[in-house]
């Protein structure tokens, strides 16, 4: 996981500043220890291996103690199923509807696990989780080829308790996937510069990053190749040197990017003509250039996003773009440089679209947690001890807000869906105290590792905590409540309506479609393809109904009272605040 990292003093060309390259592939990396700051820590394999499966226990445990969750978690998950179920692997399906919006290594890779480990949360959920995890161990392995082993593990640990990182590795949405392929791609070219003495090395990096390119491509669509080429261009600009644009092996890596990405993309086009202009036009230029999909935001919307989600390690964000003492050879200044540019071409590409949403900036964050391993090997233990106030301050915050979580309430969301996340949010404040404490101990010490390895883990477990604490909250957006007495009423072929609404969670608790009425949203191109499969009008509906011995529905709760009013035959079986299912009489 961790390489051996060989040491030769640098020459003068090696310097910062000289314009030469090193005269081997390794010779700007430093082994475990060198170059940092503080007491190096001996960190055998043994220890090593330990540390990263109780991280991989910690990952993946959590992922099916929790309800989906509308929409991207239903809409995701059931794409997945039904692809697995059909077996139609070139055209996805949301709720039996075509669905070009996104394009199909998610569902790919979700009805696999379906198949391989049976229908549940965990199983939807795996893809994402294992996307964080490989993203961990790139960064982990980049930083320790770079900087030595224990930045490695170092940056490892950063990125493994970043606090957006963790949080969108474990719900269902495409961004982990697409970060952890984008991560590979820049990763990749941090490494093939740094082998640039070996051609042979180098070739199959860069080769690596357009594979990985095309990976992403198929994970979120053309953003897989804008983020790299653009960052590509910029980083080219900075440094006044063309070298890494000459560098990319042009031919040959155009030739595994489009031999890896496109067979899908021209399968799903010769199946439906219709895909080519709604994905690429409607699903690309019109979300970044237009405010069509209704998700703007302010310029600054995703400032406090980045503050919040690169938690604990907010308080590094002034100094991570620094030059350094332990700055050895060009090519370290070069690595810097590059994820600085990545960092800001990613924020602002995404603060720049006409659509606008939380999980966007995740890409960055990899290369903040490779900035922040690399900084730290100038950082005094002195000087990092002031900077645990922040988390420590964060988390003792949440303790004492989480003792009066009731004056959230509202009829929307009652009290009792948030006793269980206040108690987290306590449980998990003293684990991250207890542990800062740990970190705070160990820098006395000047164990720089250990401490960050305290903290680290400690914010992990903390947020892992608060997050299995969610599912109260998560029951109000989601089917499961009400999909197991929903079964109970169902006799085989009985049809099921979603009324003016739709619970994108609802077929994958089923287990089957539902029959649309006079609901479009991201429907409409199914629809408009398939007009068959739904009813505009509620008084279409009401002919059904009426006309089948046995029916049941999802319906909104205003539409429900103008039923009742209409004496529309039905008993309810559940209702709440935002949803009705009724069967009929």
């Amino acid at each position: 996981m961790f390489p051996a990292i060989r040491l030769r003093t640098p020459k003068k060309s090696d310097l910062p500043g000289s314009g030469a390259a090193p005269a081997d592939a390794d010779s700007w990396l430093t082994p475990s220890g060198a170059g940092s700051i503080g007491k190096p820590v001996a960190i055998g394999p043994l220890v090593l291996v330990l540390m990263l499966v109780l991280l991989g226990v910690l990952w993946f445990a959590d992922l099916g103690s929790r309800s989906l969750i509308s929409p991207d978690e239903g809409r995701y998950a059931s794409i997945a199923l039904e692809m697995a179920r059909s077996g139609d692997w070139i055209t996805p399906r949301l709720n039996g509807l075509i669905y070009f919006e996104k394009p199909v290594m998610q569902y790919w890779i979700g009805a696999l696990a379906f198949l391989g480990f049976g229908v549940s949360e965990f199983s939807a959920r795996l893809w994402p989780a294992l996307s964080g995890f490989l993203t961990l161990l790139m960064v982990g392995y980049t930083a320790a080829r770079l900087w030595g082993r224990e930045s490695g593990i170092r940056a490892l640990a950063i990125a493994a308790s970043m606090t957006w990182v963790v949080g969108n590795s474990h719900f269902l949405t495409l961004d982990a996937g697409l970060t952890f392929f984008l991560t590979v791609v820049l990763c990749a070219v941090l490494l093939a510069e740094g082998a640039a003495s070996d051609a042979v090395m180098r070739r199959r990096w860069i080769w690596l990053a357009w594979a990985a390119m095309a990976g992403a491509v198929l994970s979120k669509g053309l953003v897989g190749v804008a983020i790299p080429a653009g960052v590509l261009f910029v980083a080219s600009l900075w440094r006044r040197d063309a070298s890494l644009i000459r560098g990319m092996h042009w031919w040959s890596g155009l030739l595994v990017l489009f031999a890896l990405a496109t067979p899908w993309f021209v399968l799903v086009s010769m199946r439906n003509p219709i895909f080519a202009q709604f994905f690429f036009v409607h699903e690309h230029f019109a979300r970044y250039l237009t405010t069509v999909h209704q998700r703007q935001g302010a310029w600054w919307y995703y400032v406090p996003l980045l503050l919040g989600g690169m938690l604990p390690w907010t308080s590094a964000l002034p100094w991570l773009g620094r030059s350094g003492a332990q700055e050895v050879g060009r090519r370290d200044g070069q690595a810097r440089d590059l994820l600085v540019v990545w960092c800001a071409f990613v924020f602002l590409f995404f603060s720049a679209s006409g659509s606008k949403l939380p999980s966007y900036i995740l890409p960055m964050f990899p290369a903040l947690a490779l900035l922040a391993a690399r900084a730290l090997r100038d950082m005094q233990p002195g000087t990092l001890r002031w900077h645990l106030l922040l988390p420590t301050l964060v988390w003792a915050a949440a303790f004492v807000i989480s003792t009066n979580a009731a004056r959230f309430a509202s009829a929307a969301a009652p009290a009792e869906v948030f006793a269980p996340m206040a108690q987290a949010l306590r449980v998990g404040a003293v684990v991250f105290l207890v542990c800062a404490g740990l970190g705070w101990f160990s820098l006395a010490r000047r164990n720089v590792t250990v401490a960050i390895l305290c903290v680290a883990f400690g914010h992990l477990i903390a947020t892992t905590v608060v997050l299995r604490s969610h599912d109260a909250y998560g029951q109000l957006k989601s089917a499961a409540p009400f999909a197991a007495a929903l079964r109970a009423e169902l006799h085989p072929g009985t049809p099921v309506f979603a009324v003016a609404a739709y619970d994108q969670t609802l077929p994958f608790y089923l287990g089957r479609d539902v029959t649309l009425v006079a609901y479009m949203d991201e429907f409409a191109l199914g629809e408009v393809q398939e007009p068959d499969k739904w009813l505009k009008t509620v008084d279409e509906f009401v002919t059904r109904w009426q006309a089948l011995p046995q029916a049941a529905a999802y319906i909104n709760p205003v539409i429900w009272t103008e039923l009742q009013q209409r004496g529309l035959p039905m008993r309810v079986i559940y209702r709440d605040a935002g949803r009705v299912v009724v069967v009929k009489k």
